[in-house]
């Protein structure tokens, strides 16, 4: 189920002969609403770092091939993976950051913190290192400032204090080993928390090993330099961090007179989509318009 599917489509506004990125595909929820109003002449560019996402975004745009062009990896290398096509600049951009629910839903990635899987949070798993690597090789200071400051976890020096004393004794390698540690940290009141006691921790080792921040910033950026005058650039995210970069970034887009904002605040789900897709509870829509 595409989070804040209506509003985002509406604000990117793709008019036929369009050409529009969705920068991070998943299953082509997103990309089947847009690539209808793209009309013959119109192109969708579908990328995705993760490969099984991007096989399955192909196969659900079958119908519309003709109109689609794909190309895995990161959006924070747009310019190159738009260039390897052909293009050079476009009418719209969508982003919709974070965890898709393909990569929840897969206890072998490693994501999910109710369930047992490998210690791996890789989006693309050709790339760099593991959840695991971090927790069993980094500092105890490491480990905290990751967790303090991409979780915004309270507990965070008393659980990289616990990680280093557990893999003292041996590795910890599966999701499940790292959120009963966890629970054992905070106690009978943190676990009484409305979201489990992990998710903080779980969410920083994610933005790290993903390096989800940096990628945002760089993706904002070269997102605008590929963007047409009049040309869209709509984000979903799902988190206080990534809200603050888009933030700030379209602020001063907007202060410098390189764009227009076409949200004051950002949107929020609807009780009705929340009702029917729990994921979508802390997601967050900005658009501005370039001038």
């Amino acid at each position: 189920m595409p989070v804040m599917l209506k509003a985002a489509v509406e604000l990117l506004n793709p008019q036929p002969g369009a050409v529009i990125v969705d920068g991070t595909v998943g299953l082509a929820g997103h990309s089947l609403a847009i690539v209808e109003r793209l009309g013959n002449t119109g192109r969708l560019i579908a990328i995705d770092q993760d490969a099984a996402a991007l096989k399955i975004a192909a196969e659900r745009l079958t119908a519309f091939a003709e109109r689609c062009l794909f190309a895995q990896g990161n959006f924070s290398r747009l310019k190159e993976l738009l260039a390897g096509l052909c293009i050079a600049s476009v009418d719209g951009i969508l982003l919709d950051i974070g965890v898709s629910s393909l990569q929840l839903d897969d206890y072998a990635r490693g994501f999910n913190v109710r369930q047992e899987g490998p210690l791996e949070m890789r989006m693309d798993p050709s790339q760099g290192q593991t959840a695991s690597d971090l927790v069993n090789r980094l500092s105890e200071r490491e480990i905290e400032q990751i967790i303090r400051e991409y979780g915004e976890e309270r507990h965070s020096r008393r659980i990289a204090r616990a990680i280093v004393q557990q893999r003292e004794r041996q590795p910890i390698i599966t999701t499940r080993e790292l959120s009963l540690l966890i629970l054992r940290c905070v106690g009978p009141r943190g676990r009484q928390d409305r979201i489990h006691p992990a998710t903080r921790t779980f969410q920083a080792l994610r933005i790290a090993v993903n390096r989800e921040l940096e990628v945002l910033t760089e993706g904002l950026a070269q997102g605008y330099a590929v963007l047409r005058p009049q040309g869209r650039f709509v984000v979903i995210g799902f988190h206080s961090l990534e809200d603050r970069i888009v933030k700030n970034t379209f602020r001063a887009w907007g202060d410098n007179g390189m764009a227009r904002a076409l949200t004051k605040k950002p949107l929020r789900p609807s009780p009705e989509e929340i009702e029917n897709n729990h994921r979508s509870r802390s997601a967050r829509l900005r658009a501005v318009e370039r001038i």
